[in-house]
């Protein structure tokens, strides 16, 4: 029942068809069961789209197995499970790259069999890549297993039991047993079981914490009338009790109108289950270039056979037929299987080896690891490595006011008492520090002044006496968390706390005796001090008509009312008002009263601030409880305006979001004009700014038309009055515009959209759901850490295209040598084997040292950067070729050097070389294994290996010199390519390693010539990089690399 909160109780009632005096009987039970389910959590059959981390991106659907259906308001929903263990194994497969790898190896392991080779080396080139493909689905699986965490950490917020009208008697059930029209009895501590209505009132008032949902810090009043508001949001259904929220005051019945994912926490519940994870914008240009890659080997073996038709008339081949067949890397059975028949497949596996940089995910997540640990230094936990490199390019930030700009706990900041000044009386205002529940905070008076002692002064003693007394709430400190928690309404806490702050008179109220105590101890001590020396009698709660509190005390033969509540209410029974100065009571006089008056409406008006009253009045003694009639004649003590305060850091902090180009849109589900009074005193709008067009609550944004819609999500910085769905909605729409959004939260209210947005920012404080449903946790919910994990987002990013270059242009560099080597006809300079030794460990230790190069300086004082801006451009592009050219060239250089040069080498002349596959059809000079020698691919390989060391320092900057930027910057890279060096020595030099490897150790000679081919690496870059200083002519080069077919429907790449 949708509309429960705008229909009466008897509508309601009789729709049901239930007696609240008896509840539903058993076969009534049955049907509504039957009819409406009962009170599970369920969601919607959906599919669910996930892309996995770190190595590929993967289309996972989740299976959703149906165990049994369940028609629930006409529509059927079925319980939610996830993948099998096994399908996640098998999905992590599914990607062209991996299974171009996955051929690669199983090609290479039937070379093997059928070679008949049962040496070391002869199944290692497939055992190497088939653990590279385990070990990412490893990751991916354990990365899947965690998904579904935040939807079982919602659960939680179910009730377990419910006390529950049946067959005329009350009875304990559990909650799952709820159906629509039960009558249900909820009392102070109990947990709301389903969504309800309320039905009959069995105390003073109802109140209800309903944080969790609407992440508003002030509990809500509830009652019997109906709402009438069109597009009426959480906080006006004031009939309405929502499932999962807590009763912190009162006692009432109710009958549910909701169960299961009809219920304000089951519509979150879905949200989050519909939320699909979607790849960071790192991931996407990875994806497209890994596409990119499976192209350019397919184009690389096409050009290789077409560049070799000339030798399909070989007489190896036994005709151009066979030439052609065998070329086209089809093997007969009728051919001779020498090696050497095998080379054009060996050809396609070392392409595929050579063109796919096994190494790069492994690097990726490394250096994303390491850059989370940098992040946690400043209380920025990531839980999703992905997420470091989106905050990059975040060019919005969705910020939760309550808990997260704030601090979400009531302070009060202001006391406004008496004063005589010429003996004439004038209000004077006495200002608190503090903003959280510390007890701890200094008093100062109107000219700024602090007070030493505030419990000396008469009105400050006799507001910290009611503000103990006239209280039901307690201050505790939870050492696990090492703060102070609040049990009971905020209001009455930040009461609790000026006490605390006020002290007490005497000795026992110096400074340095209060910190003595220890933090349990000092929590509640002048509180309880004041509990001590006065006995309770009775109480009179708050009711809606009286708008106050009060309680009776005693003390030795004094007896004395405390009352507290709402300023016009509490002034309008005063007679009298205490007289800071002496203590004595003054009569209350038209212009005072006035005066107070005004002086209320500036704190709730200009300020915004939340004001109490305080009053006191002596009664008879004997006097045992307290009638309204009581509540006369009062004498005034204070008012004290409070308010759930701004973080103190976060002006700053929305400064700096500023200047680097973020925008930040403050949303809430409080009234727009306290949210409007809280954005300008922390800076996003100043003081006299006219907010037309920047602030708008959720039902004037959906009233608007579509294209004014869109102008206002490119203006807007307020959002007032949202309910989940709402912030969902926003995120959606402003990443529709292609802005990058981070969204922030702590509630169970948040996870939907924490979930949706590009990155998912919890507080640490927060509810399990916001940390499960999020990518990152504040651990000290200080919104300012978002602009330095912002900071280390950008430069983690810097850094990882800067050693994807490095991987990209060293990967270029062994796909030239392959194809060159092809293309001369002459042997495999490089085995699959050193190929994966190269890029996997050569490579992985100085990329991943890349990762380490210093923050730019002015990283916070640019735009964001595009999501569609390219890892590499064209300029950078056609860089990389020439370095990669360069690369593959000297490689194949030192090869042919050994052969045809080389005193230790049998000093060919080339066109033998050449011809190296006719060796055995004709008569030569030289034996034909010696083709098959590991000296020459020794030499290539490590020509490989130092080249992309030097290639490495090129990589310090993107465009300034090494003679700016000398390689001691990055002692890190100095230390991985030392430690590359001696792996590649070891493998040379040690028995068992070079065996597996298939090289040799090489002489001082060949060292010599592996310098002087490695070495123009660093030239050539030099002078590519002071074109990229100095001509504006290479501008045209910057292309992007765009790919409308691999972007999802409508979305547009420009911004």
């Amino acid at each position: 029942m949708e509309d429960a909160y705008a229909r009466s109780v008897t509508e309601v009632l009789d729709f049901f068809g239930v007696d609240p005096k008896k509840g539903l009987n058993d076969s009534q039970v049955a049907q509504h069961a039957r009819l409406y389910g009962k009170n599970g959590m369920f969601s919607l059959l959906l599919a669910r789209v996930r892309i996995r981390f770190p190595i590929r991106s993967m289309l996972l659907f989740s299976q959703i197995k149906i165990m049994h259906f369940m028609p629930v308001m006409n529509t059927i929903y079925i319980p939610y499970a996830g993948a099998s263990f096994w399908k996640l194994v098998l999905k992590q497969f599914d990607d062209l790259l991996v299974k171009i790898l996955i051929v690669a190896a199983l090609v290479s392991f039937i070379l093997a069999l059928i070679n008949g080779d049962t040496g070391l080396t002869a199944f290692l080139e497939p055992s190497v890549i088939l653990m590279i493909l385990a070990a990412n689905a490893a990751v991916g699986v354990i990365t899947e297993t965690n998904a579904e965490k935040a939807l079982e950490e919602l659960r939680a917020y179910q009730a377990d039991i419910a006390t529950v009208l049946r067959n005329g008697c009350f009875s304990i059930l559990p909650a799952t047993e709820l159906v629509p029209g039960d009558v249900v009895e909820v009392a102070v501590g109990g947990k709301i079981p389903a969504d309800m209505r309320m039905i009959e009132m069995l105390s003073n008032q109802l109140r209800v914490d309903q944080a969790i949902l609407t992440g508003e810090s002030c509990s809500v009043e509830k009652e019997l009338e109906s709402t009438t508001a069109t597009n009426a949001v959480y906080q006006d259904k004031t009939s309405i009790l929502f499932s999962g929220t807590v009763v912190v005051a009162g006692r009432a019945r109710a009958v549910v109108v909701g169960v299961g994912t009809h219920t304000a926490m089951g519509g979150i519940h879905d949200s989050m289950l519909r939320t699909e994870d979607e790849a960071t914008p790192l991931k996407k240009k990875l994806d497209e270039f890994g596409t990119f890659l499976a192209k350019v080997i397919a184009g690389i073996c096409v050009l290789v056979w077409i560049v070799n038709i000339g030798h399909f008339h070989d007489p190896a081949h036994g005709g151009f037929l066979r030439g052609l067949i065998y070329w086209f890397l089809l093997i007969f059975p009728d051919l001779m299987f020498t090696n050497h028949s095998f080379v054009p497949t060996k050809i396609a596996v070392a392409l595929a080896v050579a063109a796919i940089p096994e190494g790069l995910p492994a690097v990726v997540t490394t250096c994303l690891a390491l850059g989370t640990k940098r992040m946690a230094r400043l209380n920025a936990i990531v839980r999703s490595l992905p997420s470091v490199e989106t905050l990059g390019c975040t060019t919005v930030i969705c910020s939760d006011k309550t808990g997260t700009l704030t601090t979400n706990m009531m302070s009060v900041s202001k006391v406004c008492v008496l004063h005589t000044v010429q003996h004439a009386p004038v209000i004077s205002e006495y200002s608190v520090s503090g903003t959280t529940y510390a007890p701890e905070g200094i008093i100062f008076d109107s000219t700024g002044h602090q007070l030493e002692l505030p419990a000396q002064t008469p009105c400050l003693l006799h507001i910290a006496m009611c503000s103990a007394l006239c209280n039901e709430s307690i201050l505790q400190y939870n050492p696990d968390k090492g703060n102070y928690e609040k049990i009971g309404e905020s209001t009455e806490v930040a009461l609790r706390v000026l006490a605390e702050k006020i002290g007490l008179p005497g000795f026992d109220s110096m400074p340095s005796s209060l910190n003595m105590l220890s933090k349990h101890e000092r929590a509640s001590y002048c509180n309880h001090y004041w509990e001590d020396h006065f006995k309770k009698i009775s109480v009179a709660d708050f009711t809606r008509d009286r708008k106050m509190m009060s309680v009776l005390c005693s003390r030795n033969q004094l007896q004395i009312m405390f009352s507290k509540g709402a300023p016009e209410s509490i002034i309008s029974r005063c007679t009298s008002i205490l007289c800071n100065d002496d203590g004595s009571a003054i009569p209350l006089t038209t212009s005072i009263r006035a005066e107070l008056e005004s002086r209320f409406c500036s704190f709730a008006g200009r300020e915004t601030l939340r004001c109490l009253a305080l009053a006191f009045k002596r009664m008879p003694m004997g006097l045992q409880s307290l009638t309204h009639n009581d509540e006369n004649d009062l004498t005034f003590i204070g008012l004290v305006g409070m308010l759930d305060p701004p973080r103190e850091e976060v002006r700053n902090a929305m400064l700096s979001c500023m200047t680097a180009g973020i925008r930040v849109i403050v949303v809430t589900g409080d009234n727009k004009s306290t949210a409007e009074s809280l954005c300008r005193k922390i800076g996003a709008f100043d003081h006299l700014e006219d907010l037309a067009g920047y602030s708008y609550t959720a039902t004037e944004f959906e009233e608007l038309p579509a294209l004014q819609k869109t102008l206002a999500l490119q203006r807007m910085a307020l959002f007032t009055r949202v309910e989940p769905s709402h912030k969902r909605m926003l995120v959606e729409a402003l990443r529709h515009q292609n802005e990058v959004v981070a969204m922030t939260g702590d509630g169970v209210n948040d996870a939907p959209a924490l979930k949706k947005a590009d990155i998912g920012i919890a507080m640490g404080s927060g509810t399990a759901v916001a940390k499960s449903a999020s990518d990152m946790v504040l651990a000290d919910d200080n919104f300012a850490t978002i602009v330095a994990a912002v900071a280390e987002g950008r430069a983690i990013y810097n850094n990882t295209k800067q050693f994807i270059r490095y991987m990209i242009s060293s990967n270029i560099g062994e796909v030239v040598c392959i194809f060159v080597a092809a293309v001369l006809g002459i042997p495999d300079t490089l085995a699959p084997v050193q190929l994966l030794w190269v890029n996997l460990v050569t490579d992985g230790l100085p990329a991943t040292a890349i990762g380490f190069n210093k923050q730019d300086s002015d990283v916070m004082k640019v735009k964001p950067r595009k999501v569609n801006e390219a890892v590499v451009s064209g300029w950078l592009f056609f860089r990389y070729l020439v370095i990669g050219a360069y690369v593959g060239v000297a490689t194949v250089a030192g090869f042919i050097w050994w052969f045809v040069y080389s005193d230790s080498g049998p000093q060919l002349p080339y066109s033998e070389l050449m011809n190296f596959d006719s060796c055995s059809t004709r008569e030569t000079t030289y034996p034909c294994s010696i083709f098959d020698d590991r000296h020459p691919s020794t030499v290539s390989m490590t020509v490989l290996v130092v080249v992309e060391m030097f290639n490495a320092l090129n990589n310090l900057s993107e465009n300034q010199s090494l003679v700016v930027i000398p390689p001691w910057s990055n002692l890190w890279l100095v230390g991985s390519i030392i430690l590359t060096m001696i792996l590649h020595v070891l493998i040379l030099y040690v028995h068992p390693l070079s065996i597996l490897f298939s090289v040799t150790p090489l002489s001082w000679a060949d060292w010599t010539v592996v310098l002087y081919l490695s070495f123009p690496v660093i030239i050539i870059d030099e002078v590519l990089k002071f074109f990229s200083r100095s001509s504006t002519g290479m501008r045209w080069f910057n292309f992007r690399w765009r790919r409308p077919d691999l972007l999802p429907k409508g979305e547009s790449r420009d911004k």
